[in-house]
C-alpha cells in the first residue's frame, strides 16, 4: 500500500504551528496543497470501500470543497485565539442523513505527535444528550457490549467532558452513571508519527473503522437513523 503523508507533511504543521499567519501560509500555499491537502483527499477517498463495509449509511467524501476534510481556516469569530488556522489535518466521515439531524461518525486527526483515530457524538446538543443518555439508561447491555468489550477497553478511551453531578431524572447509583454523565460520546485510540507517515495508514484506519463500528450503530439506534 502506498504511503499518503511523509516527513514534509509533519514539517509542514509544524512550521505553521511556529508562523501561523496569512503571509507565512500564502508563502507556503503549494506546500500545504502537496503535502497535506491532497494526500489527505487521496486518503479519504481510498477508505471509501473500507466505510462502505462498514456501513452503507456513512461517507468518505473526497470533495476538496464540502466533503469530508475540515477546512484548514480556523472560525475565529467566538474565540479569544485568533490564529488563522488549524494546526492539524481532520476529516470527518459522515452519516448520509448529517443534514437533516445530529448523527454521530467517524473521524480521523493528523497531527504531529498528536494524530488519532476517533468516532461517536462529539458536542452534541442538549435535545441529542437526552436521547442517548435516555437510551443508556433503558439498554444498558447494548451500551456495554459496544464500549466495554475487553478488545475494545485495550485499545480505545471514552473522551471529552463530563457533568459532576448526575444528569436530571437519572439516579445517581445507576450502574451506567458515569456514562451518563458524558457531555460527549466519543471513543479515540492514538496513532503515531510512524504509523501516520507509512505504508499501513490506510489498513489501520479501515480497521479501527470497524472496532468501532459497534459504537457508532448503538448511537444510531438511540437517534432512530439507519446503520
Amino acid at each position: 500500500m502506498p504511503a499518503y503523508f511523509s516527513d514534509k507533511s509533519l514539517k509542514f504543521l509544524r512550521a505553521l504551528a511556529r508562523n501561523n499567519s496569512r503571509e507565512w501560509f500564502d508563502a507556503h500555499r503549494a506546500d500545504f496543497e502537496a503535502q497535506l491537502r491532497q494526500p489527505a483527499l487521496r486518503l479519504i477517498g481510498d477508505l471509501q470501500p473500507d466505510l462502505a463495509a462498514v456501513s452503507a449509511q456513512f461517507r468518505a467524501d473526497p470533495r476538496p470543497v464540502g466533503g469530508s476534510l475540515f477546512r484548514i481556516h480556523r472560525d475565529t469569530r467566538f474565540s479569544n485565539d485568533k490564529t488563522p488556522y488549524k494546526t492539524h489535518a481532520g476529516a470527518w466521515f459522515f452519516h448520509a442523513r448529517r443534514r437533516e439531524v445530529e448523527a454521530p461518525g467517524f473521524y480521523l486527526h493528523v497531527e504531529p505527535g498528536r494524530s488519532f483515530i476517533g468516532a461517536g457524538l462529539w458536542h452534541p446538543q442538549p435535545d441529542t444528550q437526552r436521547r442517548v443518555r435516555q437510551f443508556i439508561h433503558d439498554n444498558p447491555s447494548g451500551w456495554k457490549a459496544a464500549t466495554q468489550a475487553t478488545a475494545f477497553r485495550k485499545r480505545f478511551s471514552m473522551d471529552g467532558e463530563s457533568l459532576v453531578r448526575a444528569p436530571r431524572g437519572f439516579a445517581p447509583d445507576h450502574e451506567l452513571i458515569a456514562d451518563l454523565k458524558r457531555k460527549n460520546f466519543v471513543a479515540t485510540t492514538p496513532l503515531d508519527d510512524a504509523l501516520v507517515l507509512g505504508p499501513r495508514l490506510r489498513a489501520t484506519v479501515g480497521q479501527r473503522f470497524v472496532q468501532l463500528g459497534p459504537l457508532v450503530d448503538y448511537l444510531c439506534a438511540a437517534l432512530d437513523l439507519e446503520f
